[in-house]
C-alpha cells in the first residue's frame, strides 16, 4: 500500500474539494481539506477570518496546516487553499498535483454565491493578476500538472495510477 498524501494544488475554483471526493470515492483515502479545516476550527468563514483577523493570520494557519499535514498525516487526499502553496512548501505534503484552469473557465465554474464566499474574488481584475501570479507558483510546486477540464474520472485515474 502506497501511503504518499495526494496533495491537491490550484486555484480558486480549479475543483480540489469536488476531485478529492472523486479521489475518496475511487481510494478509501480520507480528505483533509485545509479551508474546511481551518473554518472549523477558528469556528469562522474564510471571509470573516479575513475581515476581523486579516490575511496574514490566515496564511499563518495553511502554514500551521501544512507544517502538521508534513509531520503527521499519511495516505491520505490533502485539498489545499488556493493560496497555500505561496506560504509553505507543499512538497512536503506529499505528491503534489496541480490542477491547472485557464481563469475564464474559472469563472464560470463559479456560481455568484461561491464568488461571495472567497474574499480574494471580490474584484475580478484583482483576482486574474492574482491568478497569473499564482500560476508560476503552482507549477513549480506540482510533481506533476494536470489539465483540470479533463473528467473527473480521467483526473482521479491520472493521479492514482501515477502514485
Amino acid at each position: 500500500m502506497n501511503l504518499t498524501n495526494i496533495v491537491l494544488i490550484g486555484f480558486m475554483g480549479s475543483g480540489k474539494s469536488t476531485l478529492s471526493k472523486t479521489l475518496y470515492q475511487q481510494s478509501k483515502r480520507l480528505i483533509l481539506d485545509s479551508d474546511n479545516i481551518i473554518q472549523n476550527n477558528e469556528n469562522l468563514s474564510i471571509n470573516e477570518i479575513f475581515a476581523t483577523k486579516g490575511e496574514q493570520y490566515f496564511r499563518n494557519l495553511e502554514k500551521e496546516f501544512c507544517q502538521f499535514c508534513s509531520l503527521n498525516i499519511q495516505n491520505c487526499i490533502i485539498a489545499t487553499g488556493g493560496g497555500m502553496p505561496s506560504v509553505c512548501d507543499v512538497k512536503t505534503m506529499g505528491k503534489v498535483f496541480y490542477l491547472e484552469l485557464e481563469f475564464e473557465e474559472l469563472l464560470k465554474r463559479l456560481n455568484p454565491q461561491e464568488l461571495a464566499k472567497r474574499p480574494l474574488f471580490s474584484d475580478t481584475n484583482k483576482a486574474y493578476k492574482l491568478y497569473l501570479e499564482r500560476k508560476d507558483i503552482y507549477t513549480k510546486s506540482a510533481h506533476i500538472t494536470l489539465d483540470a477540464t479533463k473528467s473527473l474520472a480521467n483526473l482521479s485515474k491520472t493521479i492514482l495510477s501515477s502514485l
